[in-house]
C-alpha cells in the first residue's frame, strides 16, 4: 500500500435490483460526521480505521468486520501512518426486509447491529467471496444467494436475533419448474427472486429445497447446464469467445476456468480433439 494513496472505487452490481460496493485504499483520507442510507458491511483487508459511531470511538484492524447501521452518524480515518485499505457493500434496509419478509412473513425485522467492529472469520470469508465474484462480474444468482446467506447469518448472529422458521416443503412439480428454466435459458443472468418465483417459495427455502433435491445448488447447476451448451456450440465449431458470451459466461477466462474445473481440458483443447478426431 503506498504512502499518499487515496482512491474509492465503487461498482453496482445487478444483483437485488442493485447493492452498492466500493474497494478503497486511504492514507491521509479524513471522512466528518455523515451517514448513508444503507448499512455499511466492510473488511480491513489491510492496515487499520479508527471510526467514531454510537457514542463511542473504535479500532478495526486488519482482517476485522465493520458495522455502520443504516442512519449511524459514523467518522473514518487511518489508525496507522500506513492507511488502510478496505472492500465493503452497502445494502439498504429495504434489503434485510426482504429476507425478513422472505422468512418470517414480517418486513419489521431489519438488525441493529450494536457492535461496531466484530471478528468473525466465517463472515469475513463470505463477506470476501460476495467482494470477489462482484469485481470478477459473477452472475446475479451467485452474488444474490451469497449476499443473501451473508446478510441473514449477520442479522441473526450480530443483530436482532430471529428464529428461523421450520423447513416446509415445496411441490416437487413447483421446484422443477424453476431446473427447467436453467435447463431451457442457461445463458440467462436470472435472478434468485425470479427462480423462486416459479418455484412458488420463499427465496430461503428455495435455495434448500433445491439443494435438497437435485443435490446442487442453483448456481452450480445453472454452471454445468452453461457448459453443457457450451460442449454443444464447441463441436459445432462456434469460438471460444462466442461460446463464452453465448454461454452467459463473463468473459473467455471465466468460461474457461469453469470449463477446465469441470473437464480437465481447456475449451481450446476440447474443440481441437473433438474437430480433429471427428
Amino acid at each position: 500500500m503506498g504512502l499518499d494513496k487515496e482512491k474509492a472505487d465503487y461498482i453496482t452490481s445487478n444483483a437485488f435490483n442493485g447493492i452498492e460496493y466500493v474497494n478503497a485504499d486511504f492514507t491521509k483520507q479524513t471522512f466528518s460526521k455523515h451517514v448513508h442510507e444503507g448499512y455499511t458491511i466492510g473488511v480491513i483487508e489491510q492496515g487499520a480505521q479508527r471510526f467514531f459511531r454510537s457514542g463511542a470511538n473504535h479500532i478495526a484492524g486488519q482482517d476485522s468486520i465493520i458495522l455502520v447501521n443504516a442512519d449511524d452518524v459514523h467518522t473514518g480515518e487511518s489508525a496507522t501512518t500506513e492507511g488502510w485499505r478496505y472492500k465493503a457493500i452497502y445494502p439498504t434496509p429495504d434489503h434485510f426486509e426482504k429476507i425478513s419478509q422472505d422468512l418470517l412473513g414480517s418486513a419489521s425485522l431489519t438488525p441493529y447491529f450494536r457492535d461496531s467492529v466484530i471478528n468473525d472469520k466465517k463472515i469475513s470469508s463470505q463477506l470476501r467471496l460476495i467482494f470477489d465474484q462482484i469485481e470478477n462480474g459473477a452472475s446475479t444468482l451467485l452474488i444474490e444467494t451469497l449476499i443473501y446467506s451473508t446478510l441473514l447469518s449477520l442479522s441473526s448472529t450480530y443483530g436482532k436475533s430471529v428464529s428461523l422458521p421450520k423447513y416446509s416443503q415445496t411441490n416437487r412439480s413447483k421446484l422443477s419448474l424453476a431446473k427447467a428454466y436453467l435447463d431451457e435459458y442457461p445463458e440467462h443472468d436470472v435472478s434468485l427472486e425470479r427462480l423462486a418465483q416459479l418455484a412458488g417459495c420463499t427465496k430461503f427455502h428455495f435455495v434448500r429445497q433445491f439443494g435438497k433435491t437435485y443435490g446442487i445448488s442453483p448456481h452450480a447447476y445453472q454452471v454445468q447446464v452453461r457448459l453443457i451448451k457450451a460442449k454443444q456450440l464447441l463441436k459445432a465449431g462456434s469460438s471460444v469467445v462466442d461460446t463464452a458470451i453465448d454461454c452467459g459466461f463473463h468473459d473467455q477466462s471465466h468460461f474457461s476456468r469453469h470449463f477446465k474445473r469441470a473437464l480437465g481440458t481447456t475449451p481450446k483443447q476440447f474443440q481441437q480433439a473433438i474437430l480433429y478426431n471427428h
